[in-house]
């Protein structure tokens, strides 16, 4: 096992206006499984290429445990990379894809058998040795990529989008096979995936990306519950946080239009701020009164999901989605009603997009 690290990381590439990556700083722990996540252009992908030695950085540090390879070439930072393609020989057979780099690398035959099948067993393969690339399934194939990695037996493994091209149940289920594995082998991990749900249950901690930066990293529950940015509190939770606009006053506190929200920030009165409530913070309130502290929302679209069930509509000026107990089934048009406890609003100014921090 290998930490690995990144110092002021900077790569841009030629005409492009900004940098891909830009001040990276980034320590990855021995076994961990770091998922880096964030929209198309983030430089998620960059950074794992400039970890493979892909990517030559312009500035700033690359370090594996105390070695410095910031400017070594890939083949000779050990580290195996898995891509979103899986890249397999169409002649060879799955044991002669997984062989291949072994044979290269001049391993003896006895032990290229050996890694192989514990390769294979490892990942359910081991009836499917003598098959060729085409008579297997997408997952099947995948695994068949990731065996070739294994086999290796590199310090650090690097997983570019490697579900992609899976249909939604064989990602569920690859997913947790590769979680399950990466467990198994204890080796350092750094996955890229533009997928939330993804980086949510598979990674240790989760790196959010944005225009070149990191935008925060923490475990996915410190993700959920403590955004430090509207950024993150936009990207992490399907369906989205409620993000609405108000302003905070001395006078009158925390406001959405009519509506008074539990929220205290003395030292930001007369300012503008975002404030953000996940759907399923907004309690349902079945007889409700004229507490002027309730989110009242006109339904405009209900999602039945079978386990869960989310209304969507507007009302104090912004637009809202909560999440309903099981079994209600609102009318469109109809007025909802919600209890917003305080330790359920988090606030950001808008205009640099960090989030501001309650009175204590």
């Amino acid at each position: 096992m290998v930490n690995v690290s990144l110092h002021d990381v900077t790569l841009t590439y030629p005409g492009a206006t900004r940098p891909s990556i830009d001040a990276i700083d980034l320590e990855i722990e021995h076994g961990e499984f770091l998922v880096l996540v964030g929209p198309s252009g983030c430089g998620k992908s960059t950074t794992l290429r400039a970890l493979a030695g892909l990517e030559f950085p312009d500035s700033g540090r690359i370090a594996f445990g105390d070695r410095d390879v910031t400017g070594v070439d890939g083949s000779q930072r050990d580290v195996a990379m898995v891509f979103q393609s899986y890249a397999l020989y169409p002649h060879m057979t799955v044991a002669g894809n997984m062989e291949f780099s072994l044979k290269n690398t001049r391993v003896p035959a006895a032990e290229r058998k050996r890694l192989i099948a514990k390769a294979a067993e490892l990942l359910e393969l081991s009836e499917l040795l003598d098959r060729k690339p085409r008579e297997l399934s997408g997952g099947q194939r995948q695994r068949v990529a990731m065996g070739r990695a294994i086999v290796r037996r590199p310090a650090v493994f690097l997983m570019d989008e490697p579900l992609s091209n899976l249909d939604a149940k064989l990602r569920v289920q690859t997913r947790g096979q590769i979680a399950a594995l990466q467990r198994t082998l204890d080796v350092t991990t750094v996955y890229v995936t533009h997928d939330q749900t993804e980086a949510m249950t598979m990674g240790d901690r989760v790196v959010v990306m944005n225009q070149g930066r990191i935008e925060q990293v923490g475990t996915p529950r410190e993700l959920y519950d403590e955004p430090e940015t509207l950024f993150v509190a936009s990207f992490i939770g399907s369906p989205q946080m409620n993000l609405v606009e108000g302003s905070w006053s001395d006078a009158e506190g925390a406001r959405v239009g009519d509506l008074a929200l539990p929220f205290h920030a003395p030292g930001h009165s007369g300012k503008t701020l975002t404030y953000g409530i996940r759907p399923e913070d907004l309690a349902l309130v079945a007889q409700p009164g004229p507490d002027a502290a309730l989110v009242r929302v006109t339904v405009e679209l209900v999602e039945e999901l079978g386990s869960d069930t989310y209304v969507y509509g507007t009302g104090h000026g912004a637009r809202w989605t909560a999440r309903l107990p099981k079994g209600a089934q609102p009318a469109i048009g109809s007025e909802l009603a919600f209890a917003v406890a305080e330790s359920s609003v988090i606030a950001f100014d808008p205009t640099s997009g960090h989030r501001v921090q309650p009175a204590g």
